[in-house]
């Protein structure tokens, strides 16, 4: 291809505007894209406005022939997922890249190359990605299920990236899947006996969330996530910083009878967490809200109807891990949550994930109530 490349790090705004603005350009044939809000997009990668930046550092970088973007990558160092046990996927001397787009093979190999680099001289000798930019934002490069766009918070990918990857000696680390089903369905006959005994069961409660203690239910939740999760391969505990960022940006796709708190002899053991699709409309606005995006969306926030939910986050307590008791808390919240976002909200398609590939327990229940994996992300590694 004509021209020379250049590979330069992004310094001002200007740049990260570019930064943004690529995947638009290389993305606009693809029907299953979803364009994230670009006010949103620069705040991620805004040191200033990213709550995740208060615990890690980033390097982004521009590749350019004749003067035009051609390709985009982050390069990042967690401090927290430094500290973090090696058998858990990070660990001592692990950085991280990311956010990579690119329009052939030669510039993907060049970015990669500035990435692996730039970590190598911040004293890394492994690289994980890619990972965008936190664990708990989009880790993992889409290699199944191109056919269908993303839900909320989840990726989308070009299918030459895999190969491109490995054939820069990458290996596979870890994979995440994202499974689907159809929730106006009733679930087998096993999954509703276990339900109708819990019900039975007084020492169990599963309650809605109350959105107007917003910043009380979050701190049960964070808390049953930060045990529940803590032996899980990429866990990095999320920080005041990161959560206030979490609680901004999801307020306003958060209802009470959608997420729910399993209690066991009044105790908080367990919680789920759906999300009503917001990637349904996200996907007519081009990435504004200017002239009128803004007012279409906040007409759907006031009662969304939508095809999916999706299920990001659910989590009980290790003490019950492993037992009975915490797949009928499971089934119980799925249950609920499910009824309600059929005769509320109108959906017919609900999506849970990622789980990990060894998380055998999520998995189970899973495809016990007849759900499938429509999605796999995976996550590299290198020695640098």
């Amino acid at each position: 291809m004509a021209g020379s490349l250049t590979i330069r790090p992004v310094q001002t705004k200007r740049d990260r505007r570019a930064f943004v603005d690529l995947p638009f350009r290389l993305y606009r044939d693809d029907p299953n894209w979803v364009p994230p809000l670009k006010s949103e997009a620069l705040g991620l990668i805004t040191p200033e406005k990213n709550g995740w930046y208060s615990h890690a550092k980033a390097q982004l970088f521009l590749a350019e022939r004749d003067g035009r973007v051609v390709g985009r990558i982050s390069a990042h160092i967690d401090t927290l997922a430094l500290e973090m046990p090696a058998t858990q996927g990070f660990g001592p001397g692990t950085g991280q890249w990311g956010l990579m787009e690119a329009e052939d093979s030669g510039v993907f190999a060049a970015l990669l190359q500035a990435a692996e680099r730039w970590l190598r001289d911040q004293g890394m000798s492994r690289a994980l990605g890619p990972i965008s930019q936190s664990i708990w934002e989009e880790p993992g490069l889409l290699i199944e299920g191109y056919d269908h766009p993303p839900t909320v918070m989840m990726g989308h990918a070009k299918r030459e990236y895999r190969e491109w990857i490995e054939g820069a000696d990458y290996r596979p680390a870890k994979q995440m899947m994202t499974y689907e089903l159809d929730i106006t369905q009733d679930f087998p006959p096993i999954v509703q006996r276990i339900i109708k005994s819990g019900e039975k069961n007084g020492r169990i409660n599963v309650r809605e969330v109350d959105k107007s203690r917003f910043d009380e239910e979050a701190a049960i939740i964070l808390s049953i996530l930060n045990d529940a999760w803590s032996d899980n391969w990429g866990f990095v505990p999320l920080t005041p910083p990161e959560i206030r960022d979490v609680g901004v940006k999801l307020k306003p796709i958060v209802f009470n009878d959608l997420i729910r708190i399993a209690e066991l002899d009044g105790k908080p053991v367990a919680f789920m967490i759906t999300l009503p699709d917001l990637n349904e409309p996200l996907a007519k606005l081009n990435g504004s809200l200017l002239p009128f995006g803004w007012a279409k969306l906040l007409l759907w926030l006031r009662r969304p109807k939508v095809r999916t939910m999706r299920v990001p986050l659910m989590g009980v307590v290790k003490e019950l891990q492993s037992s009975r008791m915490a797949s009928q808390l499971a089934f119980m919240m799925i249950e609920y949550i499910r009824r309600a976002s059929v005769t509320r909200y109108g959906a017919t398609r609900g999506e849970i994930g990622w789980i990990l590939d060894d998380n055998q327990g999520m998995r189970s229940i899973a495809e016990t109530i007849d759900s499938r994996v429509n999605k796999v992300y995976q996550v590299y590694e290198k020695t640098l």
